[in-house]
Formats: structure tokens, sequence, C-alpha cells
């Protein structure tokens, strides 16, 4: 990493150049959601394959590629290039993700578990570039503490947009052209793929990214481990892990239990899905508002705590009544929205301390690494939830019976571990110190030393002019 990197100019994105940039999270919230809730229970219900075998396929490929995202992470630290360091990146993710995707909705009857391990470990190497790449040049582009809970507002918002257009595939196809729940996953897969060059393109284009400056500086294993000694750098991946593995528990379980348990029908249980992601369009913003006010890491306790409140209440609500599902999904919805706002955001500062200590940039090998604690925590999803079903016995084949053991013990599992995960993902915070007041010290001695190091860094900071990687003889006047 450099010792210089480029000090971010104070001038802020325009709206309009945020939500540019923001919309490359689109697909990638859409394709959390589809291969969360939708696409294991597709490889189980549909292709044939036993609850079993995909949870320990979905499980294993993300733990194979987990080593992989600190490569890329540390590679991507490196890259100089005269179109800038994660513009390249986010550019060789997205058709990687799209192949990957393409190959998996042409998955035929009882493929093997080869094939599907494959092209989900294709599919996955693809999204940690697009994402990893996002996630970095956001917190470059947005340098304030301030800032950068606007800007991940904003992705948080429009990744709310692509959940919820994937998700009114399977209720628009199933309730009004009859197509069945495979037909519908199948749906929602191209639409990803459609969305992913559009939204990519257009963040590529209309994105600025400064320049990266000085030499780099050789890392060694020893480096590695100052970094996971740090504190603040074990509080957000500890967090990251629980707060990312409660919803994603749930989400593996959902269709199962509103359907089963909660006597819910294809389309209803997704339109109850539909509005817990809708609600990030408020749950997104008031965590951005509140961690402007109370501090991030305790609006991340707040929304942990109501969130556990809320799922507490679910197993006492009259099945089959879609309204009074309403409001508690709605305020789950908005609190889950907000764990991802918090997460980046302090994730951003925490890089920002540590090159202040260390002189170095951190900041895409440290999203690298909440990156593969959100992998380990939805490979564990997926990879416990599904074996523990087929231990109560309970039976996913379409069609299937299932005795009230079996549902009872459904039951269980979808409650209790999202509870316990998304308190101890508030619990690491406490006394947490990189408040508002201490970050704006850190950026200003960053600014400081950069100023000493390149004046022109001083001037861009002052101006707000930003170069994309090029000669200074071509970059724009």
């Amino acid at each position: 990493m450099s010792k210089g990197e480029a000090s971010a100019p104070r001038k802020p994105l325009s709206l309009a150049g945020v939500l540019a940039f923001a919309g490359a999270y689109i697909p990638i919230a859409a394709l959390q959601l589809a291969t969360t809730v939708h696409l294991p229970r597709y490889f189980a219900a549909h292709i044939g394959l036993s609850l079993t075998t995909v949870g320990l396929t979905f499980g294993l490929v993300r733990l194979v590629d987990i080593p992989l995202d600190a490569v890329i992470g540390v590679a991507m630290d490196r890259t100089r290039t005269r179109l800038g360091r994660y513009r390249v990146w986010l550019g060789l993710g997205a058709p990687l993700l799209m192949l990957g995707l393409f190959m998996l909705v042409q998955s035929p009857q009882g493929v093997g578990q080869g094939y599907l391990f494959g092209w989900l470990l294709a599919m996955y190497l693809g999204y940690s570039g697009l994402f990893l790449a996002h996630m970095a040049w956001a917190g470059v582009i947005a340098p304030s503490y301030q800032e950068r809970s606007r800007v991940f507002g904003a992705i948080s918002g429009l990744g709310v947009i692509g959940a919820m257009g994937v998700l009114l595939i399977p209720v628009l196809a199933t309730s009004r052209f009859g197509a069945s729940e495979a037909g519908s996953v199948q749906a929602m897969i191209w639409f990803i793929i459609l969305v992913i060059p559009l939204t990519a393109l257009l963040a590529l284009a209309s994105t600025p990214e400064p320049r990266a400056r000085g030499q780099e500086a050789a890392f060694r294993l020893a480096d590695y481990g100052r970094l996971l000694a740090r504190g603040n750098v074990l509080r957000v991946l500890l967090a990251d892990l629980t707060v990312t593995l409660g919803p994603g528990w749930m989400a593996a379980l959902y269709l199962f239990y509103f359907k089963d348990s909660r006597g819910f029908g294809a389309a209803q249980a997704n339109l109850l899905l539909l509005i817990y992601i809708g609600a990030g369009f408020v749950g997104a913003p008031f965590t951005g508002w509140l961690g402007n006010r109370l501090g991030k890491h305790r609006a991340l306790m707040v929304n942990t705590t109501v969130y556990s409140l809320g799922l507490i209440i679910l197993p006492f609500l009259p099945a089959g009544e879609f309204l009074a599902f309403v409001p508690g999904m709605f305020v789950n919805g908005a609190m889950a929205a907000g764990f991802v706002v918090m997460i980046r955001a302090i994730t951003a500062d925490v890089a920002d301390e540590l090159r202040l200590d260390t002189g170095r940039a951190w900041m895409g090998l440290l999203y690298a690494l909440t990156t593969a604690t959100s992998k380990i925590a939805t490979a564990a999803s997926v990879l416990i939830t599904f074996p523990l079903l087929d231990r109560i016995g309970y039976h996913a084949r379409e069609g299937a019976a299932n005795t009230p053991q079996a549902i009872h013990g459904l039951e269980l599992a979808y409650i209790l571990g999202p509870i316990v995960f998304v308190m101890i993902a508030g619990g690491c915070f406490i006394g947490y110190r990189l408040t508002a007041e201490r970050h704006g010290e850190v950026r200003r001695a960053l600014e400081a030393r950069d100023a000493a190091e390149d004046p022109a860094a001083a001037l861009e900071s002052l101006t707000g002019d930003i170069e994309v990687g090029l000669p200074r003889s071509q970059a724009a006047p």
C-alpha cells in the first residue's frame, strides 16, 4: 500500500453522482437475496439435490473462495493503472459474475454436485471482484465521517431497489402469470444478469477515482498478524460475521418457515419479504441519520436490539393473517438495512485509523476481510440450517408432507439463531472509541501528512478536483 495514499477531496459528490455510483449495488443486493433465500431452495426442491448436499455445496464454495478475497484485496490495493485502481476490478468482476449466473440458471434436472460447486465458485469470484471494488471505492470517494454515512446510506437504499425488483418477479410470476416457483427463480436470475452490465457501466463512466500516489510497500505475514491484533479490526470482523449470520440464517429458512409454519402461499410469502426489503428505504437513511447523531456504533446497537425484539413477536402472530405480519416485517427490514450501512461505514473509518498509524492503505484488504466474514456467515447459514432441517426430519421436496415435530423444529431454528447472532454484533461495540470527533482528528492528520508528502494532494483537497489515474498532463483542467 502506498504511504501517500491520495487525500480524498473535501468537496462531496453531488446527489446525482452518489446515486450513479451507488447504483452498482443494485444487482449485488438482488443477488444476495436470490442466493440466500431462493437459489438453495431451488436446487433442493426443483433440481432434486438433498438438503444436506445443497447446504454443504453452498457452504463449501463460500469457504473455498474466502482466501481468494484476501488475495483480491491485496492485489486491489497494489493496482496502479491509467484508469485507476478500483474501477479495473469492478470491470473485471462483472462479466465473470454474469457467466456464473448464466451457467447456474441453465442447470439441468438432477445435475451433479461438481457442476453446482464449479459454477457457484465462478459466480462468487465475480461477485467478489465487483463487490470489493465498489465498497473500497466508496470509502475513497467519501472521506469524511458524515459523508460516508451519506454514501453508504445511498448504496443501501439503492440496494433495496435491487432486492425489491428481484422479489417482484416471483410475486407477479406466480400470482398473475401462473408460473411455477422454479420458473420464477429462473426469471430472477435473468433479471440480475441483465442489470449487472447496465449499473456497472454507469458507475465506471460517471464516478471519478482519486489518483494513487507513492510507492508500494511490501507486506509480510507479520503485518497481517498485527492487523488482526487491532481491537477495532476485530470488533468490525466479529460484528460483520454475526450481523450477517443472523439475517442470513433467517433468509435460508424464510420460505420454509412462512409457507409451512405461518401458512402463507409463495406469492404472499414473497410479498411479505418485499415489505421487509422495501423497509430499507426508511431503514438505511434513518440509520445514517441516527449514526451521525448518536455515533455509528450506537446506531448499530439500537438496530440489533429492535431487530431481535421484532423476531420474538413473530411466533405469536396468527398464522396466515397477512396484515398482522406487515408491521413486524417492516420494522425488522428497516433495522436489517441499517446493519449494512453502519458496518460498511465503520469499516472505512477503521481503515483511516490504520493508515494514520501504519502509513499504509488498508482499505481494499479490510473490505476483503469483511467480505470474507460475510461469506463465512452466509456459508454457515446454509451449511448449518439445511443439514439441521434434514436432521429434524423436514422434507423440502415439492409436495412433501412434514410432521408437527419437524415444523416445530423449523420454528425454533428460524427464531433463535438470528436473535443470538445479531445481539452479539451489537455487543461488539461496547466501549468503542472511534467516534465522529476522533475520526475528524484522524482525517485532519492524514490530510496534513499527505500535503507534506505531495503538495498537489493538498491542492486537490482544497479545490475538489479529482484525477482518475491519468498523467497530470492529461487530467481535466
